[in-house]
């Protein structure tokens, strides 16, 4: 499985101190079938804990996913910041899902290389 962040989450989780090793065990988690929201079309909602603290009260993170292919971190945000995301966000992200979890090598190297997306190291 191969694990990416966009230009945006990338900030977001620099921001919040949160660790590529933190990302990729939240995969895993989801990988072993312990998801936390499947809102459909491969958008996936998972909790992220604080440093030192619990999930409840963390983050939550909007995962794109196909299983044993790719994910893609998209959006985060803090639980008490926000309680779910609305609607019409869940419709953009499943258009978004639509496209990038169809992304082949190629389109994943250039998006790289260009700095849209940044690789999870595990």
């Amino acid at each position: 499985m191969r694990i990416f962040k966009t230009k945006v989450f990338s900030r977001f989780v620099k921001k919040e101190r949160i660790l590529d090793s933190q990302l990729a065990a939240a995969i895993e988690k989801i990988e072993k079938g312990q998801v936390d929201a499947d809102l459909g079309g491969g958008v996936i909602k998972q909790r992220l804990s604080r440093s030192g603290q619990g999930k409840s009260g963390g983050y939550r993170a909007i995962v794109l996913l196909r299983f044993e292919d790719k994910a893609f971190y998209v959006y985060g945000f803090a639980k008490n910041e926000l309680d779910n995301i609305s609607p019409i966000e869940l419709k953009a992200f499943k258009a978004l899902a639509k496209e990038m979890l169809n992304y082949d090598d190629d389109q994943l190297k250039l998006a790289v290389d260009h700095g849209a997306l940044i690789e999870v190291k595990k």
